[in-house]
């Protein structure tokens, strides 16, 4: 049923359902009721537009509102966290986070688009990388390796990133052993922040209602999948001219 139906089925039923102190309608009014209403919805059949419409308005608000609030209840661990990969500005007006997978195809597409919008925005954008490690164990391998080294030497991060992001498909043992090598981190042994991390990322997914990868977070939106360069660019200025 769609959503007009079901606003025309709840005008009847609403319609139908006397008070608690009147008397039941008869089969008569009842009859009368249904087709009055019907006469109604036809003649003017922009109501159930109008309704839908304002439905829609509501819910959106409704989410839009429970999701700031868990961006305001959890902003430590979205944008102050000394455990996640962080870049762009010092002081930006805007962060963004990203929720992203190292075996996600659209993941390895979208991460270029960010790369470039920091570039265009050196100063009043900052990144936060949360790795969710939902698609398998190499996933989850490669995200401790690359958080560990956010630990232990922050500056190489992006080189042991880009080479994971870069392989196309699903990493295996050896696509990451040569992305230790190629980057001089074979000595690197996972520490247990790396885990902890993990965790936190994904408890803090899981309030704002990320269901996949890639998710971005621009301002109090949550941005689903890989968007091209000219719809994210076009989220970001609209959010920054909030700001201005």
């Amino acid at each position: 049923m769609n959503l007009r139906a079901l606003i025309a089925a709840t005008l009847m039923t609403a319609a139908l359902t006397p008070s608690l102190s009147a008397a039941p309608f008869t089969p008569e009014q009842e009859t009368r009721i249904k087709a009055l209403i019907r006469e109604t919805l036809i003649a003017n059949p922009k109501i159930l537009d109008e309704a839908a419409d304002a439905w829609e308005q509501q819910n959106s608000d409704a989410q839009a509102s429970q999701l700031g609030n868990v961006i305001k209840g959890n902003k430590d661990v979205l944008f102050s966290s000394a455990t996640s990969p962080r870049f762009g500005a010092k002081n930006p007006k805007l962060t963004l986070v990203l929720f992203t997978d190292y075996n996600c195809g659209y993941c390895k597409q979208f991460d270029p688009q960010l790369n470039r919008l920091l570039k265009e925005h050196p100063n009043d954008l900052g990144l936060v990388i949360k790795l969710l490690p939902f698609k398998g164990p190499t996933s989850a391998k490669a995200a401790q390796y690359t958080l560990t080294l956010w630990q232990q030497a922050p500056a190489r991060f992006l080189a042991l990133h880009d080479q994971l992001m870069s392989k196309q498909g699903i990493l295996t043992e050896t696509d990451i052993n040569k992305a230790l090598a190629a980057t001089d981190n074979v000595a690197l042994n996972v520490e247990g922040k790396a885990t902890e991390e993990l965790r936190n990322s994904l408890r803090v997914a899981t309030l704002l209602g990320v269901q996949g990868t890639p998710a971005t977070l621009i301002g109090n939106q949550l941005v689903a999948g890989a968007l091209s360069y000219e719809e994210l660019a076009q989220l970001v200025k609209d959010e920054l001219a909030k700001l201005s």
